[in-house]
């Protein structure tokens, strides 16, 4: 049988205009976990920033510079990003503050309007735009090539 799987059709009774709100709703949610990627980055690449210029430091002590080695260290070296927090407390205010809650409503809306299945506007757009037949265009993985 053609189409989608049924984790991917849409249930009885369940208009256009519900399922092009969810699509947006995971549009958006999307966006959110783009972002939140970004933020990890952010994390990942600050953290390395701060461990590369202890290592600066550190050689600009052994080539002599023992004051302006000093100052950086002091100054700069574990530094709050904002003021009172490191990176790994902005990820975890963002995870607990907007993250959390955008997903958790994401999941609601789905649960109490389409059975909690998710990317059916992407599905639905799926079957609109594939070539019933062609390789390659498959509606399912079962389905081959």
């Amino acid at each position: 049988m053609g189409g989608p799987d049924e984790r991917h059709r849409r249930p009885d009774g369940v208009d256009d205009a519900t399922v092009e709100a969810l699509g947006k709703l995971s549009e958006a949610l999307e966006c959110v976990e783009y972002a939140r990627g970004h933020l990890y980055g952010f994390h990942r690449l600050s953290g390395t920033a701060d461990l590369t210029l202890g290592d600066a430091v550190d050689l600009l002590r052994k080539a002599g510079h023992d004051e302006l080695a000093d100052r950086i260290d002091r100054e700069l070296v574990g530094r709050n990003v904002i003021e009172g927090r490191w990176t790994f407390q902005i990820v975890e205010a963002y995870d607990d503050t907007y993250y959390s809650a955008f997903k958790d409503l994401e999941t609601l809306a789905r649960d109490e309007l389409v059975e909690g299945k998710r990317h059916l506007y992407e599905a639905e757009m799926k079957e609109d735009r594939r070539t019933e037949g062609r390789p390659h265009h498959a509606a399912r993985p079962d389905q081959g090539v």
